[in-house]
């Protein structure tokens, strides 16, 4: 087995468990990238066993989707093993998770990196931003993520939109958690913000959120942005938030509308003999991967 880049731990674990037909790198459609990330998590570490957790979770889904009634395994969906990732300071890491992406989006992959902590979107979309012009982020969390350094660094999981709108304007849907320092200047970023308060005011609030980005699009989704009764298994859970169907309604409807790139899930912390969590964030991802895809099937 090769990869675009030089690192290996043997056999990974297999996004969607075993196929009738494996798929190489070269001949898949989708790439799947876990990058096992936990260094700047401050309330409830454990991010770096989301990704194989997800793993493990996905070889257990059906793979046909109800809703739209297709199977989009035949794409192609490769999994890569867990980065290998360095000591330290957080410059290498961020340059090395950047470094492997780039790889990746270079070959006209869609690419699904599983978190580890929100730190790692940044890099994911400077690689995203590098290969296709004008990228735009939809953010679904719980946090703005705005802070331009905490806990003396400026790459913390706190400052991860900060650190992104670098590299994109974003959308920003389902906040109820901001920092007096966020709220002083979120109205200067390059930001829209749906606060989870207000937005279902509004019926056409899903219309508004897909009208405020451009293309392409990159998502990024910090599983805390979900009501902590279905998504409990997180670091900072916070009362409200999106529901599963209003989290498929806002994604399908994205996914049809825009072009979407890529996109990241993050902040799972697994909850020991709690698997529900660990199989919504399987499931969530095979649901954009069939949002994505199905049009592409004979």
């Amino acid at each position: 087995m090769s990869f675009p880049f030089h690192y290996d731990h043997g056999a990974p674990l297999v996004f969607g468990g075993a196929v009738p037909e494996p798929r190489s790198f070269d001949d898949s459609r989708v790439v799947i990238l876990p990058v096992p990330v936990d260094r700047t998590t401050s309330y409830v570490p454990g991010t770096r066993n989301g990704p194989r957790e997800i793993l493990q979770a996905s070889s257990h889904m059906e793979l046909w989707d109800e809703e739209l009634g297709v199977d989009v395994h035949s794409v192609g969906i490769f999994t890569l093993p867990e980065m290998e990732l360095p000591f330290g300071e957080l410059e290498p890491l961020m340059n090395e998770i950047e470094r492997v992406a780039s790889e990746v989006f270079s070959r006209d992959k869609f690419l699904v990196t599983l978190g580890g902590e929100h730190s790692i979107t940044p890099p994911l979309l400077a690689a995203a931003a590098a290969k296709y012009r004008g990228v735009h982020v939809l953010q679904i969390d719980a946090h703005a993520d705005l802070r331009d350094s905490y806990m003396g660094t400026r790459h913390n999981h706190a400052c991860a939109m900060r650190r992104s709108l670098e590299h994109a304007s974003i959308t920003q849907v389902g906040i109820r958690s901001m920092s007096t320092e966020e709220a002083a200047v979120v109205r200067q970023l390059r930001t829209t913000v749906f606060y989870d308060s207000s937005i279902r005011a509004d019926p056409a609030w899903i219309d508004r959120v897909v009208e405020s980005l451009g293309d392409p699009v990159y998502i990024t989704i910090d599983v805390d942005g979900m009501d902590p009764a279905i998504m409990p298994a997180t670091g900072t859970p916070e009362p409200g938030g999106l529901s599963w169907y209003e989290m498929l309604a806002l994604l399908r409807a994205t996914i049809e509308r825009r072009d979407v790139i890529g996109c990241d899930v993050v902040e799972l912390s697994p909850l020991p003999g709690l698997m529900a969590p660990n199989f919504l964030c399987a499931k969530l991802i095979y649901k954009i991967l069939t949002y994505r895809f199905a049009r592409e099937l004979p």
